[in-house]
């Protein structure tokens, strides 16, 4: 089970985001802080295993609080939650394990709470995170989430649950950078992480992967290259 601690200056978003929380299986404790302050004598106190931290709260911020718990020797996970995204780059700086947008959603949380529970499990090894701009905007974005990467010319468009990005890096050098991770080329156009894929059709005629509510050609080329690697894996073709 997962104790955490929610803290935010508005008692509604406290009781929301604490209802939310309470309803998924893998929480156990949720200690409730109304201010920084409060926060940091609620971490000194007892165990805790995450922090939901709202960024602007007067005083002591969620930023200082995550600045304070770093320097632990055992820091809690921290998930930043704010109503903006202003301080996406200086949050992944202080290694937060996801940045929610208010209001929460649902299923967006159960993710971050996915997460926490990898972290926890794989001894605190941090996301790594990928620098991309949008309408003026540096936004920060878990490798993890991206589930396919389109060719673009240059350009590389990654593709996650929730939008795409456009960033200045050939599909090419991202296919060397990223096969440890779990990414494989299918086509000249897509690189595709495995971890995403929900099933494949290897016809003969046209062989295709699914990846999230995307459907992509794998060539001939690539095609003894992706059964190879499926079967590395274990991940069971559909006919």
């Amino acid at each position: 089970m997962i104790n955490v601690l929610v803290a935010d200056d508005e008692l509604p978003a406290i009781e929301e985001l604490a209802f939310l929380l309470g309803r998924d299986e893998r929480i156990g404790t949720i200690l409730r802080a109304s201010s920084g302050a409060e926060a940091l004598r609620a971490l000194e106190a007892g165990s805790v295993d995450a922090v939901f931290l709202d960024i602007h709260m007067p005083a002591v911020s969620g930023l200082d609080i995550a600045r304070a718990i770093s320097r632990s020797s055992r820091p809690p996970a921290v998930v930043f939650v704010t109503a903006d995204e202003d301080c996406a780059l200086e949050a992944f700086e202080l290694a937060a394990v996801d940045y929610l947008l208010k209001p929460v959603r649902a299923e967006r949380l159960a993710r971050s709470v996915g997460r926490i529970s990898e972290l926890i499990r794989d001894g605190g090894t941090a996301p790594e995170m990928i620098t991309v701009d949008q309408g003026g905007t540096t936004r920060m974005i878990r490798r993890d989430d991206v589930t396919y990467v389109q060719a673009q010319g240059d350009y590389a468009r990654l593709h996650t649950t929730d939008a795409s990005y456009l960033i200045r890096v050939p599909l090419a050098d991202l296919e060397q950078q990223w096969a440890d991770a779990g990414f494989i080329r299918t086509h000249r156009s897509y690189l595709v992480a495995l971890a995403h894929v929900s099933h494949l059709k290897l016809a003969a005629v046209r062989p295709s992967v699914c990846v999230a509510d995307a459907e992509l050609p794998i060539s001939r080329r690539h095609l003894p290259a992706v059964r190879g690697k499926l079967e590395a894996n274990r991940i069971r073709p559909q006919a």
